[in-house]
């Protein structure tokens, strides 16, 4: 496949239309091509409720946004909302356009821009179609094993002849002076001039990626018994407002900070970076505090660790899991066993596995 001469490109736009954590994933990319060619202007499409994981990105000029509330506009107010979005994307006159799913609207919108190089991954539910196919000049192959969403991502840049160095592949989260701020304010009033916590959060915005209820308890307990301060953190969603109330019921030490539902993603930022370690789910906020190089423990069930694990060095990370022989199915990509919403091999995760990870990280000279 021929090379693409980067010196010619002047603008890029890369369209990722997925939710929080699949957005921070694009990161390295905007970075990676400045890094090589600071000319280059780069943009980035995205829904609007994403926007703020990449929001404080240093090497993106700007982001287009599409509201998935215009659908409760009616027709013409939703057409008038598409047309002003195709209109702002049409000044642009993008060269390269980077498409990160098999959304239709990449394909639609790489015919209406008409750019001179359009990139996609080879997705196997979108072969059959010629239209979708032939609406790129740039395909991706499917690798044959799994592979993390990160190098796949800058496969789209690979194909065109852009070979990342390790150090050109670091996910990239900005944080606003504002947030921190508000949170030194906040952690000097309730944790102290010198806080040193550990930031848990224990929930996900897909519940069957979450722990069991009173495991999470217990560690909450045992890293308490252990000296650890804890803060917690939460969505303002009421599904994981009330998980993280039944956490805090079952508790026997109440002596913990939540901040659950009070921030918002830029003071979540702001917050994991004060603190000394994160726990938490396969979620948002997992692939936030690794784009921040905090010691990470993550807990993994039914959802691909290789593909969607903290992308960040192994040294500052560890992923917990169930027993594989035990467990051979995982992981599944079901919610839960069955799409029960329950995943067995979540639940198995023992409550000491947790803790001697979390000590780990935090001593590692000890072990």
């Amino acid at each position: 496949m021929q090379q693409v001469d980067f010196n010619r490109i002047q603008r890029v736009l890369i369209i990722k239309l997925r939710h929080h954590g699949d957005v921070l994933l694009i990161s390295p990319l905007p970075t990676f091509i400045k890094q090589r060619y600071p000319h280059i202007r780069v943009d980035a499409l995205v829904y609007a409720d994403t926007r703020p994981l990449i929001e404080h990105h240093p090497d993106l000029d700007s982001i287009h946004v599409i509201d998935r509330t215009w659908k409760h506009l009616g027709i013409i107010g939703q057409i008038r909302a598409e047309t002003q979005l195709l209109s702002q994307l049409k000044q642009g006159q993008y060269d390269l356009i980077v498409h990160l799913t098999e959304h239709w609207r990449g394909a639609l919108l790489c015919r209406l821009l008409r750019p001179s190089i359009s990139v996609v991954a080879s997705y196997p539910r979108r072969r059959a179609f010629g239209w979708w196919e032939k609406s790129f000049s740039h395909h991706v192959p499917v690798p044959a094993r799994l592979r993390h969403t990160v190098e796949k991502h800058l496969d789209t840049l690979r194909v065109l002849g852009l070979h990342p160095d390790p150090s050109e592949r670091k996910l990239v989260l900005g944080i606003s002076t504002p947030a921190r701020k508000k949170i030194d304010a906040w952690l000097g009033q309730f944790v102290g001039e010198k806080p040193s916590f550990i930031l848990v959060h224990p929930t996900s915005r897909w519940l069957f990626k979450s722990w069991n209820l009173l495991r999470m308890a217990e560690l909450l307990d045992s890293l308490i018994q252990s000296g650890h301060r804890i803060v917690l953190s939460a969505a303002p969603d009421p599904a994981e407002m009330h998980m993280l109330d039944q956490i805090m019921a079952q508790m026997q030490h109440k002596d913990v900070l939540s901040l659950a539902g009070q921030l918002n993603l830029d003071e979540l930022a702001a917050l994991m970076e004060r603190a000394r370690l994160f726990i938490g789910m396969d979620s948002a906020p997992m692939h936030m505090a690794a784009a921040l190089n905090i010691p990470t423990v993550c807990l993994f069930g039914p959802s691909g660790d290789l593909e969607w694990g903290p992308w960040m060095p192994e040294e500052r990370r560890r992923i917990i899991t169930a027993d594989p022989l035990q467990y051979p199915c995982r992981p599944c990509g079901l919610a839960g066993c069955g799409d029960s919403g329950i995943a067995d091999c979540l639940q198995a995760i023992e409550v000491a596995q947790v803790h001697k990870a979390v000590e780990e990280l935090l001593c590692p000279a000890l072990h």
